[in-house]
């Protein structure tokens, strides 16, 4: 009985690559780079499953590949994977959820931490030679004790980023479609509270929601109106969650004192304006990038994707609608 066919999209580790090929016929794109649709779509016409990293897969692609069976993104967010597409062709989709939490988190608070003590910029102005003298008034940042973070959607990542931030005996505020359990509330010291209290009484605005039509700016000029001028916006979620233009303006004109980004409207193009901006810190969508957590990812990646191919359900279908037992 001849192996079912598998293509991934970007080189993974070994480990996990090995754990596809010993059930599948696997090719895979030798480059980490993002293939253009109609690369993709040619990789796909013989294939039973593939394995996504960061790459789009449209309708264009799900129409020219008439065997696909699975689609196993190597990723918690799924928007750049047509459902719809997927769902009239009876294509099962599956995600990494639950391993991405904890460096998620972590590079949250860093970015927080990051703004509010200016370690950026400060590292900039001592590489390039200004530091001459202590000075008593040189780069004064913001206290991160006993200040207020606002939490945007309250999942594992949003929770996990509040029990970091209760070490540092911050207030903890939250907004959120699903909420924890009363216990977990009080585990963590979090409140719950509408949308307009949290912007307005956020020392620091977290983002942990995922991209839907809901969600599409949902941070604007008016969100960001609401908000202390003393305060600023952490993003690691999504980049369409904030719309960046309004941002802009809102830095620019001091509305608000800062922000840490990690994603970006239309990445990887950026907004000019924020490469001028000090009091902001940008990471290149490295939310996950550590080399436990990707391992973790892709090994997870693995098991859905065989467990698919076997006629079995995987453990993190996002499209269970389609699934028929």
């Amino acid at each position: 009985m001849s192996k079912p066919k598998v293509f991934l999209t970007r080189p993974l580790p070994r480990v996990a690559v090995e754990k596809i090929e010993a059930q599948c016929e696997v090719t895979m794109n030798p480059q980490d780079v993002r293939l253009p649709p109609a690369e993709l779509a040619a990789a796909c016409r013989e294939v039973e499953g593939l394995v996504s990293s960061a790459t789009p897969v449209g309708a264009d692609v799900v129409e020219q590949a008439p065997h696909l069976r699975v689609i196993s993104a190597v990723a918690v967010g799924y928007d750049n994977i047509d459902l719809a597409a997927c769902a009239r062709r009876g294509i099962l989709v599956t995600n990494t959820p639950g391993v991405v939490t904890e460096a998620t988190a972590d590079l949250s608070f860093g970015l927080l931490m990051c703004v509010a003590r200016r370690l950026v910029e400060a590292d900039r102005y001592v590489r390039e030679g200004h530091w001459k003298q202590w000075a008593f008034g040189c780069m004064w940042g913001t206290d991160l004790v006993g200040k207020t973070l606002g939490v945007m959607g309250f999942g594992r990542i949003g929770q996990a980023v509040a029990r970091r931030a209760r070490g540092f005996n911050m207030r903890i505020i939250y907004h959120s479609v699903d909420r924890p359990t009363p216990e977990q509330e009080r585990e963590l010291g979090a409140q719950f509270v509408d949308r307009d209290t949290l912007l307005r009484e956020a020392d620091f605005l977290t983002i942990h929601v995922p991209l839907s039509p809901d969600t599409n700016h949902l941070i604007g000029t008016q969100e960001l109106a609401l908000m202390k001028s003393t305060a600023f916006l952490i993003n690691t979620s999504r980049g369409k969650v904030v719309e960046e233009a309004a941002l802009v303006e809102a830095l620019q004109s001091k509305r608000i004192a800062g922000a840490g980004l990690d994603v970006f409207e239309f990445e990887p193009k950026i907004h000019p304006a924020l490469f001028t901006m000090p009091n902001v810190v940008m990471t290149p969508h490295m939310g996950t990038s550590t080399g436990e957590t990707r391992l973790a990812m892709c090994m997870m990646a693995a098991d859905n994707l065989l467990a698919a191919l076997a006629g079995q359900r995987p453990a993190n279908l996002v499209n269970p609608e389609v699934w028929k037992a």
